[in-house]
């Protein structure tokens, strides 16, 4: 098996270099690549949807992670196991990044989360993001034994012992979960760091996920607003981590109009109009240090393939030209 990189940092890794750079934006998209009401899509066609995502120069296909259906919560996600669906993706895709959005590390033994990771990475050929979360719905925690007041604390010692058994050979260290005394060891290991960026705040402060996340993944906001954090997150990270590049990620829910020149108007988390339009927001969102936007097409009136081939062609190449 090919040696790991030792000298290589979380930005070397192909999966970073496709979505990230300073001063640019790219897109990815969440699956499911589907609009749907009700919160269990039907998944249908998703591997010839991801191919196209390739195609048309899409950043990034993104994958959540829900353990437990919650009906009140509306939205289970792309419904299978992150793993199983990322590896069954990994073999269907060659360039495009793989990523969570966001793995639920407080509901996972670290040491299979660590596993997870390294074989995904290895397998898809270093493309894999992992986007991690302290997790938000309360009705899993019971089912998994876990205290869903303890999950801040819980997600820095997963995270700590994630990082160390990935980098690490035969590492000795105790955690919650238990004790590794240096005679075993996890394997495989990346090629090079896996970039690993927090979700919301997981119950941390920002200064302490400037220091230790590759990235920020938050949400939609107010321009102003967006400007604000984005600032802030920008000053975080000039403290905990000077010159070193930590990208700012943002979801968007889009529901494309097929007038070009419809106006504006707000749904959850995103807006419904037409292209133009979509296309001066993520120009905008742009201008404030957005480095990624996930698409998320579940409220969408039109089908999400469309909507995926008009993105890729009319606002995808204009966006690459805006930008240095």
């Amino acid at each position: 098996m090919l040696t790991p990189n030792r000298t290589a940092r979380p930005g070397d890794s192909r999966g970073f270099q496709r979505m990230f750079a300073p001063d640019r934006l790219t897109l990815g998209v969440f699956f499911p690549i589907e609009a749907f009401s009700g919160d269990q899509p039907t998944m249908l066609g998703q591997e010839g949807l991801a191919r196209r995502a390739e195609e048309l120069g899409y950043a990034a296909l993104w994958c959540r992670d829900v353990p437990l259906r919650d009906p009140s919560f509306g939205d289970v996600g792309q419904v299978y196991d992150p793993w199983v669906y990322l590896g069954w993706i990994a073999a269907q895709t060659s360039e495009i990044a793989l990523a969570t959005g966001a793995l639920v590390l407080t509901l996972r033994h670290p040491l299979h989360t660590a596993k997870g990771v390294a074989s995904v990475d290895r397998l898809s050929g270093n493309r894999l993001v992992l986007g991690i979360a302290s997790g938000d719905r309360p009705v899993e925690f019971p089912a998994f034994g876990v205290d869903f007041e303890q999950r801040s604390a819980l997600f820095r010692d997963n995270l700590r012992v994630v990082r160390t058994v990935l980098a690490e050979q035969f590492p000795t260290l105790q955690s919650s979960h238990g004790t590794l005394a240096g005679t075993a060891d996890l394997i495989p290991k990346p090629m090079t760091p896996v970039p690993m960026l927090v979700t919301g705040h997981s119950g941390q402060p920002l200064d302490w996920i400037a220091k230790h996340a590759d990235g920020w993944i938050t949400y939609p906001r107010g321009l102003q607003r967006q400007a604000e954090v984005a600032a802030h997150w920008r000053a975080a990270v000039g403290i905990a981590a000077p010159g070193v590049f930590k990208p700012f990620v943002q979801s968007f829910y889009v529901d494309l109009s097929d007038d070009p020149d419809a106006a504006p108007t707000p749904i959850h988390l995103g807006f419904r109009g037409g292209r133009h339009f979509i296309l001066r927001f993520l120009e905008a969102v742009r201008s404030i240090g957005v480095n990624h936007v996930i698409l998320n097409f579940k409220y969408g009136a039109r089908k999400a393939g469309d909507v995926l081939e008009e993105i890729g062609q009319e606002i995808l190449p204009q966006l690459a030209a805006s930008q240095p």
